[in-house]
């Protein structure tokens, strides 16, 4: 029997997209911006004690595999052939840190997850060296001293980890966030593979200096870290190194970017002022600000937005950090069972369309932007014995929505010029009543992409892009036009400031529950918060209104 004609597509592009709840494997037709097929696994979070959360780096590395190679079959099933493929690029959850042995290629401690907590004594302590006049830290990274970045989670690990010290005493450590961990190991690992970052993710390490582009002595000096286990720093846009096995073996890897990075690409939000929203396990608000840094005096981060080629001049961006999105619907299904997949919360919320006067704020790792509040921990409040497990998964919605209106806020005061609508992306923006919440509480259009992968998208055209590669043009006549989906507010601008005034009023009950310094001894006792830094401002959630919540009559 006669083999079928494969489909001639034209040159194809595969995008990596490894972000804190799953990791995904995309591929996309270079010519329309089509996606073509995907595959997805989730990744599993690790809570060893109070404040800390953990992955394992080699599952993360076999989820990527895993996703190659099914992405592939599936490829085949659609009778389309994968060696059209021709480049590869990777989008990665930031700040994650990880330490691996260059000679043996283990993992020589878990991933500590941006997210994670136990840094704050080691932040508290370094605060107190960087004199009140000279904040050299953010003046040259354009970051606040936080636990959210790779520099003290590093310094942790080389302050607690003993095989770590031995690695380093050795000359055998190998540090980098999950970009670094898979380009090193998919380009061959301990035969040969390539140690690198690029500039988006080197500039949320703290260690980075985000005017002369390149790894700054004086910041390695202040966190105690050797220089010698940093990765080479490359632009986002180039050839790293070649797949060394699987399916797409040969395959350069010419693209990288952190995925807040990747999204605004991915958004092509490449002029001045242009700015999207990503709702993902976290929900980050960037506006390219051109190829100047422009500091915020409202509690957003200076980063780089992206360097698309070593000769090509770099981009900065503002940003707006939210902690908690859409990890509170995953708080919600594993740890009170309320739902049994994420999906249900959509209709949960639709059936009563309220939060009826509940609020949530999932200050679970305290909160970021525009606050920068280690101290808060997570609040319901406003509870009533009429309150059921509808309207608390409806609040956990508007959480997101108010949080989002916060660094919204910051963002239209340090740039001076409202922004006229939101554009947004990530797997929370299929859910309708999210996305129209979040038009109501920003009282201006929210517009979405039809097709929503804009994370993967932004990798894709960055390694497509790459010299040597040259399958992706970026000029603004070739860029597809994308199709948008919009949502108009639909309340007054009164209601709409009510509900946000009540919800500030909250986050302010959240603040000040963490009374001592760490949560590194692993100590539960030295916590005013529930485990997973949890308080629900009522006794009548653990009594009485359990009922309520649990659906029971």
């Amino acid at each position: 029997m006669a083999s079928t004609k494969k489909a001639d597509l034209g040159p194809l592009v595969g995008a990596v997209d490894q972000g804190t709840s799953s990791t995904r494997f995309l591929v996309f037709n270079s010519k329309t911006a089509e996606l073509l097929s995907h595959h997805q696994v989730e990744i599993k979070q690790e809570f060893p004690r109070e404040g800390w959360v953990e992955q394992d780096p080699k599952e993360i590395l076999q989820s990527v595999y895993e996703c190659i190679e099914k992405t592939c079959e599936k490829l085949g099933q659609l009778n389309i052939d994968i060696s059209n493929i021709k480049a590869i690029g990777v989008s990665n959850q930031r700040e994650t840190t990880v330490v691996w042995d260059k000679l043996t290629g283990e993992p020589l401690y878990n991933a500590v997850v941006w997210l994670d907590l136990r840094t704050q004594s080691t932040v508290e302590n370094l605060s107190k060296r960087i004199p009140g006049n000279n904040n050299f830290v953010k003046s040259k990274t354009g970051l606040p001293l936080s636990t959210y970045f790779s520099a003290v989670k590093l310094r942790w690990l080389l302050d607690n980890v003993r095989k770590v010290q031995k690695a380093v005493e050795e000359n055998r450590a190998l540090f980098g966030t999950i970009d670094s961990w898979l380009i090193w190991s998919l380009t061959g690992g301990v035969n040969g593979g390539v140690h690198c970052t690029d500039v988006t993710n080197a500039s949320r390490t703290m260690l980075f200096n985000i005017h002369s582009l390149e790894w700054d002595k004086e910041l390695c000096e202040f966190f105690g870290i050797p220089m010698e286990i940093l990765p080479n720093v490359r632009s986002s846009s180039e050839i790293y190194g070649l797949m060394k096995a699987g399916a797409l073996e040969g395959v350069p890897i010419s693209g990288c970017l952190g995925d807040q990075s990747a999204a605004l690409v991915g958004q092509m939000c490449f002029q001045d002022g242009q700015a999207k929203n990503t709702y993902g396990t976290g929900c980050f608000l960037l506006c390219n600000t051109g190829h100047k840094c422009v500091f915020s005096e409202h509690g957003l981060l200076t980063t780089v937005a992206y360097k698309l080629g070593r000769d090509k001049p770099v981009y900065y961006a503002l940003e707006g950090s939210v902690a908690i999105a859409g990890a509170v619907i995953r708080w919600l299904r594993d740890n009170l069972g309320i739902i049994k997949t994420s999906e249900e919360i959509e209709k949960l919320a639709k059936e009563v369309g309220t939060s009826y006067g509940c609020y949530f704020v999932p200050a679970f790792s305290g909160l970021y932007a525009p606050y920068w509040e280690p101290s808060a921990r997570g609040i319901i409040c406003g509870l009533t014995q009429f309150t059921n497990k509808c309207h608390i998964a409806f609040a956990a919605l508007e959480a997101v929505c108010f949080q989002t209106r916060e660094i919204l806020d910051a963002m239209n005061r340090d740039c001076g010029i409202p922004l006229s609508h939101l554009q947004v992306d990530g797997g929370m923006t299929s859910n309708k009543i999210l996305m129209q919440l979040q038009a109501d509480i920003l009282y201006i259009p929210v517009v979405k992409p039809s097709m929503p992968e804009t994370t993967a998208l932004g990798a894709a055209m960055a390694a497509g892009a790459a010299e040597g590669v040259g399958v992706w043009s970026l000029e603004p006549e070739d860029l597809s036009a994308v199709t948008m989906e919009r949502f108009e507010p639909q309340i007054n601008a009164e209601e709409s400031e009510i509900r946000y005034s009540t919800w500030k009023k909250a986050v302010m009950k959240s603040m000040g529950w963490v009374t001592t310094q760490s949560p590194e001894s692993g100590d539960p006792s030295i916590f005013c918060s529930l485990p997973l830094g949890f308080f629900i401002v009522s006794s009548m959630v653990m009594f009485i209104g359990a009922r309520y919540i649990s659906g029971i009559p």
